[in-house]
């Protein structure tokens, strides 16, 4: 029996939904709902019931903004609700407030043509994600600028490659990433967008999730839907840390590194260091968790800049993500990454001096 369901501004939410979109797609899995509430117009809902609506028997997705993000280099749909609500968010103003317009699987097809005819890397599949974008560009932009490489530029890529886009330069690569609000805990929109897309383009499909949603039936529907890879932020190892900092648990997440890789996706893990809060003994959790799972694994260690409601809370010195680093390492992961590298080098000495204590491939420009 199909249900009405009546938003307070019916222009904006002309919905009518099954039973199915009217429960939590996590309980009825035998999960636990990640309690998170949306603000909209005087009332509060569950973030999917303002990220999503069914309209004429079409799945939309609200969606704040679609770019060529850097230092990603790929096309980056930034979604609007999510089912976490992180102190630490940078993007809580689209979040956590709906935002943005609504996109359809054709739409999000309309725009993935369009970027691309403008793909200026073909990447291999077991490169598609963010971790290797750093491995081509410094993202500078001296090459057109100036007309010469600048002085961390990896040497890989012609002139005629590198593009100016709303967030910097770098390269256009042949992947399209959805990013920004997490809702792949209901599934029926990405699966309809990934299987069109599969087959009207070449693009690889990559995801940036915390992961909360991607129970093993969920999963299952992206990868076989057409899903090439993660991008798994995992943001604490410890259950009470993660529950302050984001609201829910944390448990299933701690598998998903396992079972990814089990599946034959491609897997990214990013992790972040906060002074105080996820600290080292974090770092080291994820140590031992991922060197369990692959050592090769692309790992990128954020620092931590205050952001949202952790205004109160300090960026991570120079020192310690050079400690949390070789944590990371000492438990024999190979591929790890500094990322935010500004937050902690405020100058080309320190920039120079992280090189030559960790190396240039180890550093995200």
């Amino acid at each position: 029996m199909l249900e009405v369901r009546l938003y307070l501004d019916l222009r904006y939410y002309n919905i009518v939904e099954c039973e199915c979109m009217s429960k939590c797609v996590l309980e009825a899995q035998g999960y636990v709902s990640c309690g998170n509430t949306i603000g909209l117009g005087n009332s509060y809902v569950r973030p999917c019931e303002a990220g999503f609506r069914v309209k004429d028997g079409i799945v939309e997705r609200l969606i704040y903004d679609v770019v060529l993000s850097r230092p990603e280099d790929y096309l980056s749909i930034y979604q609007s609700c999510c089912n976490h609500n992180c102190l630490k968010c940078h993007s809580w103003y689209f979040s956590q407030h709906p935002r943005g317009s609504w996109y359809s699987p054709k739409r999000v097809l309309e725009e993935a043509l369009r970027y691309e005819n403008m793909v200026t890397v073909v990447e291999p599949r077991d490169r598609s994600t963010m971790w290797h974008a750093s491995d081509l560009c410094a993202h500078c932009g001296s090459c057109l600028v100036q007309d010469s490489r600048g002085p961390y530029c990896p040497g890989v890529l012609s002139r005629d490659q590198v593009l100016l886009s709303p967030q910097g330069y770098g390269p256009a690569r042949n992947i399209i990433s959805f990013t920004g609000g997490d809702l792949y805990c209901r599934t029926r929109f990405y699966i309809e967008t990934f299987k069109l897309l599969k087959r009207e383009t070449n693009l690889w499909i990559h995801i940036e999730t915390n992961g909360y949603g991607l129970t093993p039936k969920n999963l299952d529907q992206l990868y076989s839907a057409g899903l090439d890879s993660i991008w798994l932020d995992m943001k604490a190892y410890n259950e009470e840390t993660y529950r302050k900092l984001c609201g829910t648990t944390n448990k299933w997440i701690l598998e998903l590194p396992a079972r990814i890789v089990d599946m034959g996706l491609v897997l990214e893990v990013v992790l972040i260091l906060i002074p105080e809060l996820v600290y080292f003994n974090d770092i080291e959790g994820f140590a031992k968790l991922l060197s369990n799972v692959d050592r090769d694994l692309p790992v990128t260690l954020l620092a931590f800049f205050p952001e949202y409601l952790l205004l109160g809370y300090r960026s991570p010195t120079f020192e310690e993500m050079v400690k949390a680093y070789n944590i990371l390492v000492d438990y024999g992961l190979r591929n790890v990454r500094l990322g935010n590298i500004g937050v902690f080098c405020k100058d080309r000495e320190s920039l120079d001096l992280l090189i030559r204590t960790v190396g240039r491939e180890h550093v995200g420009l």
